[in-house]
């Protein structure tokens, strides 16, 4: 773990837990959101958080205790593995060093209703306990697909001479189409692309204007492809000390906030027309073109899960795609 862990770990504190009983006493579980909060990102793990205080008193409350200025978005899963935080709200694509084979999660082209159904969350749920020692939860993000922004036109998939930034979500595709990958921190992103440093970056369908990024972007590609996985993670330490009370009312918490993904359909519309009136232009590949974008983010994604952990990847291709 880094120093900077460590030293997050001296202002948070150590998150224990008394062992519960059966007349527990009402536990407070310390969090926090690889987001900044009020974005896009924290927004349903911050509605999540009110739910449970809500409706958890006397039994069990969270206290959120920020974003990226409390713990490091890349170093947050090591601070969930360790109990430094109780709950954090993340995606894979800020712990592949821990779950190699996440990048399956965001292959999903179901909901995580339909993986629930089909025993597909019971297996990553326990790839989190046994890879990371933390409780996989909940997940959101669902019908939220990605999209390459860019700052320049694009004629067809052929992304040769651009320079993405890019995250282990989406590198192997760009990377086949030929594009140039730099990766950078979300904080970095306005200023690269101001001073020219990229051509374009990969990001959801929301989220961009909560970053400013629209004044730096002119053009949005379609069709989306892949599905956001934000998941809500519990050290597994913290979990298994809570009464069944306590856990019960944590998983009604995340069935409820899970049901609150069919909103980003209506979302996607809402930031798409919003995108469109800051001057964000679409292009959309269609023909050939749209088919060989969509097949080499298919083939390219799971190629690399295949390439981490072949029998764990055959398992998540069969649960994950339609």
């Amino acid at each position: 773990m880094t120093f900077r862990t460590f030293a997050a770990a001296a202002l948070l504190g150590t998150a224990a837990l008394t062992a519960a009983s059966a007349q527990a006493e009402e536990v407070t579980l310390k969090a926090v959101t690889a987001f900044a909060t009020g974005t896009t990102f924290s927004r349903d793990f911050e509605a999540f958080v009110d739910w449970v205080n809500e409706n958890g008193e006397g039994v069990v409350q969270i206290d959120l205790l920020g974003g990226p200025e409390a713990v490091p978005p890349f170093e947050l899963g090591n601070a969930v593995q360790a109990g430094i935080v109780d709950i954090a709200n993340n995606t894979t694509a800020y712990y592949p060093n821990l779950l190699p084979a996440g990048d399956a999660l965001h292959l999903a082209q179901n909901t995580v209703q339909d993986q629930r159904a089909n025993g597909c969350y019971e297996l990553i749920d326990q790839v989190h306990q046994d890879q990371m020692n933390v409780k996989y939860l909940a997940r959101v993000g669902d019908h939220m697909n990605y999209h390459l922004y860019l700052t320049k036109p694009l004629d067809g998939p052929d992304l040769t001479g651009l320079t993405i930034r890019t995250t282990p979500v989406y590198r192997a595709m760009f990377e086949k189409l030929g594009a140039t990958l730099v990766r950078t921190a979300p904080g970095e992103v306005y200023t690269a692309l101001e001073r020219g440093a990229i051509d374009g970056y990969g990001w959801p369908s929301q989220g961009v204007l909560d970053l400013g990024w629209h004044e730096q972007t002119a053009y949005r590609v379609d069709p989306g492809f892949y599905q956001v996985d934000v998941n809500f993670l519990v050290n597994l330490d913290s979990w298994n000390g809570l009464s069944d009370e306590q856990r019960a009312l944590l998983e009604k918490g995340a069935a409820w906030i899970e049901e609150q993904n069919a909103e980003n359909i209506a979302r996607n519309e809402a930031e798409a027309k919003a995108q469109a009136e800051a001057g964000i232009k679409t292009i959309t590949l269609e023909g050939e073109n749209g088919k060989l974008w969509s097949e080499t983010a298919q083939t390219e994604g799971w190629g690399e899960v295949m390439k981490t952990d072949p029998q764990l990847g055959e398992k998540l291709q069969a649960c994950l795609l339609k």
